[in-house]
């Protein structure tokens, strides 16, 4: 089997899952206490989830592909039915690469100058293929992200965003079809 079962799931020490979690045996998953994931949530083959001081939650209904990684000392917030496509990269923790500081963990603290902030993707948001989500980005309820983008800034509702250049208006039909599933799946 290609996925942890429920028993496997609680030995991991998880600091809290749903129901109906699919979590790839190639994935790593670092300071998995402080990772908490809700219902209807696969995340796929070699996926790294290292959660940091703040954490990371991950809603219901969350899909994250291949490759993709997550990381840093603030916390990360994935919505419900957001969804990650493969090698998305989401940073909540930062070098400063204008040699100022040493870089690298590898150095001690006080020769860095690494910065950290909460990164949030609200409900229904996707990110395309190979973005970078850096430090401190909000992305809104219903974003689209294309891929290979590199987000430095907040990102407003509803979007279809290329970066952070917002270049297109997302449909919203995508709510009624979240309640259409909602009122047929009590088990939410």
């Amino acid at each position: 089997m290609s996925f942890y079962r429920n028993e496997e799931l609680q030995e991991i020490g998880l600091g809290s899952f749903g129901n109906n979690v699919l979590i790839s045996k190639k994935t790593s998953l670092y300071n998995p206490s402080k990772i908490h994931i809700g219902n209807n949530v696969r995340l796929d083959d070699y996926c790294v989830l290292s959660a940091g001081e703040g954490g990371i939650t991950i809603g219901s209904y969350v899909h994250i592909a291949v490759f993709c990684s997550l990381m840093g000392a603030g916390k990360i917030t994935l919505s419900d039915f957001s969804g990650l496509s493969s090698r998305v990269s989401i940073y909540s923790s930062n070098d400063d690469y204008s040699g100022t500081y040493l870089t690298n963990p590898t150095v001690p603290d006080e020769y860095r100058g690494v910065t950290s902030a909460d990164v949030y993707v609200g409900k229904h948001t996707i990110i395309g293929a190979g973005s970078v989500i850096l430090p401190g980005v909000v992305l809104e309820d219903g974003i689209s992200v294309s891929s290979l983008s590199l987000v430095t800034k907040r990102c407003t509702a509803f979007g279809v965003y290329s970066g952070n250049r917002r270049i297109n208006e997302r449909n919203q039909n995508l709510l009624i079809l979240e309640q259409d599933l909602l009122s047929k799946y009590t088990t939410y």
